[in-house]
This record gives structure tokens, sequence and C-alpha cells, in this order.
């Protein structure tokens, strides 16, 4: 008897693997070329503008693929109130500046300048100056050394100290975090200290050019990351710093320029008063990422996420950047997921898992929707089984030389976070499509970084498995008006977009979420 129930369960198992394979086959051929360029007409058409994050455009964009999730069936995500996960961003403009030093008034654009992106709505004042070289404290090299700064404004120069051809901070050729992100790191530092406010002195730039001048006194819109309290600042001419501070400015300016060290021998505190008057105004301005559901059944506390940035460059100088590949390929492959997915939910035979179809803005800006995302997750992140992030698949590298020209995409992230990925996403393009996979990207010494680039990267430093799907075209159209939709190539475009579709269908039901045994990288953007 045992033996019988034993053969007839095994029965039934296989009848179960094979129709879910039936499945399968049958809701991955709803994606077609011919609806993936129906709707990516759309998407990237002169409607949308180019689609550029905090316009108007990317808000026309959102709204069309809002009404897509809608009429599809895909459900709103738990606990938002639209399909829109909205995020700021701040744009700041200068309303008044005011610098005086030694009881002179300084000129705005001729003596100085004082960025409306760094500084805030304050004021400083001091009886002291203090020359601090470089602003930089670190083990190997400090400008701060039997130095009191407290209450007092320093004078530094922007940059770092080399030898040799080396910089003496990191020992390297390149230039440390005192270099980049440099000044806001110096600034924070002088807070640290105490400063009451701090001076600066670009020692390459002897005046300040009419597009810096008109760049200090507004900001382009900008995500507003967390970053260590600052105090405010003002950038010095060196003709201006020379007459109102010190005559000897000129030869520490030529120290500077050489990158040499200071030392204690160059340090001065002068009895000079100073006071800054800084205010701006902000507006914030509202992007957003587009989430549909499709709710799963026995792991519906589980999720997959299907990605791709629908945003791009927008418009310039009176050109629509129309973003057919970059990223309209991706959004509208998330989109005919959606419907397939859809498709087979309604049918009753929807995934066990959710599945999250998110498209994000930002991503040409920086990764600010994706980012926001992951630090404001909808969804556990540690239920969050694996995310598959499409950013341009829709056409060919022109630098491939290749047999394969025709039938292959690059995947990123296979060697990262879970030695399931591999495994699954083979077998599946095995099965079904037959593409070749091309790991080139996740060489280390690739130099064009591709892991760090697109949206995936926001769920990876969470420690989410991910896959990237990419066709590797970063020459021929690339960031160019001339990225439209009858570059594509839909037959491809078709065949990669099936081929994530599988790979979803089969993490979206499989028993057990991706396991996650490979260490999170330490590396960074």
């Amino acid at each position: 008897m045992k033996r019988i129930c034993l053969a007839t369960g095994l029965l039934f198992s296989i009848a179960g693997v094979f129709a879910q394979n039936g499945d399968a086959a049958k809701y991955g051929s709803i994606i077609t070329g011919t609806e993936l360029q129906k709707k990516l007409t759309i998407v990237a058409s002169d409607e949308m503008q180019g689609r550029e994050t905090g316009t108007e455009g990317q808000r026309r964009a959102a709204a069309y693929i809002e009404s897509q999730f809608k009429a599809m069936g895909l459900k709103m995500a738990a606990g938002m109130k639209s399909y829109q996960q909205y995020y700021p961003l701040y744009q700041d403009s200068l309303v008044k500046s005011e610098l005086e030093i030694n009881g002179k008034d300084a000129i705005y654009g001729t003596d100085y300048i004082s960025s409306a992106m760094t500084n805030e709505s304050t004021k400083f004042k001091g009886k002291k100056i203090v020359f601090a070289g470089y602003g930089i404290e670190d083990k190997n090299y400090s400008d701060y050394t039997n130095l009191d700064v407290k209450g007092k404004v320093i004078l530094i120069f922007l940059g770092e100290p080399k030898e040799n051809g080396k910089f003496v901070v990191n020992g390297g050729t390149r230039g440390s975090d005192w270099s980049f992100p440099g000044l806001t790191k110096k600034l924070a530092l002088a807070r640290q200290k105490g400063a009451a406010g701090v001076l600066v002195i670009n020692p390459t730039q002897p005046t300040f050019t009419t597009r810096t001048i008109d760049n200090s006194k507004k900001t382009s819109v900008y995500y507003p990351r967390a970053t260590e309290p600052m105090v405010n600042y003002v950038m010095l001419s060196p003709a201006y710093a020379k007459t109102a501070i010190a005559d000897n400015i000129d030869s520490l300016l030529s120290m500077a320029k050489s990158s040499r060290s200071f030392g204690s021998a160059y340090a001065f505190e002068k009895n000079i008063k100073s006071a800054f008057k800084f205010k701006k105004y902000r507006t914030t301005i509202n992007a957003s990422n587009v989430i549909g559901i499709i709710e799963g059944t026995d792991k519906k506390d589980e999720y997959v996420f299907l990605t791709g940035h629908y945003d791009h460059l927008g418009m310039r100088d009176g050109k629509i950047y129309y973003g057919a590949d970059d990223d309209g390929s991706g959004t509208v492959a998330v989109m005919q997921m959606a419907e397939a997915f859809a498709k087979a939910k309604a049918e009753g035979k929807g995934p066990r898992r959710t599945i999250v179809f998110m498209t994000v803005s930002g991503e040409e800006k920086g990764l600010w929707g994706s980012e926001y995302y992951s630090d404001h997750p909808v969804y556990p992140l540690d239920k969050t089984s694996v995310d598959l992030n499409t950013d341009m698949v829709g056409r060919i590298d022109t630098e491939r030389k290749l047999a394969d020209t025709l039938n292959y995409v690059y995947v990123i992230g296979h060697d990262k976070l879970s030695s399931d990925l591999p495994v699954i996403n083979e077998s599946m393009n095995t099965k079904y499509t037959g593409l070749v996979l091309d790991y080139k990207f996740d060489d280390v010494n690739d130099p064009n970084r591709i892991y760090f680039r697109s949206d995936h990267y926001n769920f990876a430093r969470k420690g989410v498995p991910i896959l990237f799907f990419y066709d590797g075209m970063l020459k021929a159209d690339y960031h160019k008006p001339t990225d439209t939709v009858d570059k594509i190539n839909f037959p491809l475009y078709e065949k990669r977009v099936r081929m994530i579709f599988h790979t979803a269908w089969e993490m979206a039901n499989r028993d057990n979420m991706l396991k996650r045994d490979i260490p999170l990288s330490t590396a960074t953007r």
C-alpha cells in the first residue's frame, strides 16, 4: 500500500511540474515584439519629452505606466494610497548673501561666491581667522595639529598634498575622499572642530567665470541624501584673500597649486573680524516610482521584484532625448511581463510568491528612485527573494564583433550574493530561449563598473540577490537624441524579455527563496 501511495504521489508531482512548465510557456508567449513595440512607441514618444526626473514628461510617463498597471489588474502595494511611491527632490536658489571682512563689504562674483547647494540659511561671524592648510585631518597627514579653531573662522585651500607623484593621505595616484567629495568632508570636519565658518580658496581658479557665478546662485534638482552637519563657507578669490587677509597668500597659493604639504611653519592666526549672512529659497519637487503587484498564493509574504527605470535625459537645446533603449526597453519589459503574469493570475495560474513590478525614476540622476525605495521599502527586504532589473535590452552592442550578435544578453550579478542565481537563470534560458548569457561585465576589472550603474545596485547593497540584464549599448546612440524606437531589434528584444519572464516565473514558484550564501561586497559606487 505504501509503495502504491508513493507512486501515485510521484505521478501527481510529475504532472504538476509538467503543468507548470506548460503554463510558463503559454503565458510567456504573451510577450511579443508587436506588444513591446506598441507600448515602447508611447513611452519613447514626443509627448513624454524625454522623461527627465522632476519634469512634466516624467509625470506623464508615470501616469501612463500607472494606467497600464490598473488596466492589467495589478493591485496597489500594501499601505500605499496610489500606484506611485513619491519621494522629494529639492531645488535651491540664492536669496541673499553678504560677506564682510575687516570692516569692508565683499563684492559677490568678484571677491567671493557662496554655493546655494552647500550652504544653509544661516550666518557666521568670528574675531579671528586661522589658516588651516587644506583643512585635512587624517592618520597620514593633518593640518589641525596643535591648532585651536573653536569659535574662529578658518581659511583653507581645496585639494590635498602629494609627494613624489603620490597622494600623502592614501599613498595612491588618485586622490582620496579629501578631494572627492572633498569640500563637504572638510566642512563637516571644521564643524566638528568647532569652527565658526570657513573661507575657501580654489588654487586652480584665479577668478570666477560668469558660469561659476550663475551656478553658485542656484542648484539643479537634487536628491536630499542625509549628510554630516557642515559649517557654512564662502569661496574667496585669491586676489581678495591677499588684500583682505594676508599678503603671503601668493606664496601659499603657489604651494597649493603644486600640492605641497603645509606644516606648522605656515600656520597663522590673525585678529581679523569676519561676518557672513546667507539665505536661500528651497522648492520641493516630487518624483515617483510606479509600483503594481500580483499577490502570491501560499508564499505571498515573499517577494520577487521586476524593475526598470522609466526616466531619461529630457530635453536639451530643444532636442528630445527619447531613451527608447535607455530605458524605455526595460520599462516596457516590466509592463509586458506584468501583463503575462496578470493573465496567468486571472486564469488561476498565479505565482506562489508576490511579484512586485516597479518602474523607478531618477536613475539617470544617480539611482535616486531605487535608493529611496531601498531606504523606505514597502515590503521587507529580508523577504525579497530577488530583484531582476532590466536596463537597456532592445539593441545590439555595436562593439560586439561575435557570431552571436543577434542572440545574446549581458547578465550582471550572477556570481554575487546567491549561488542560486546562475543555476536558475541558465536552466530557464536553456529550456526556453537559448540566448548566449555573457558575463563580461561581471569581471571585477571591467572599467565600465556596470554592476554599480543601475537600480539593482540599491537592492544588492541591502543584501538582496540581483540579476541585471543589459544589451551593452555604450556607444552608438547612448545618451543621444538618436536613441529612438526605430533602432530597436524587436525579435531579439522579445527573446530577452521572455527569458527574464521565465527566470522570474521559476523564482516566484520554487519552494525556497534564493539562498544568500555569497558575502556582500564591500565595494561601493
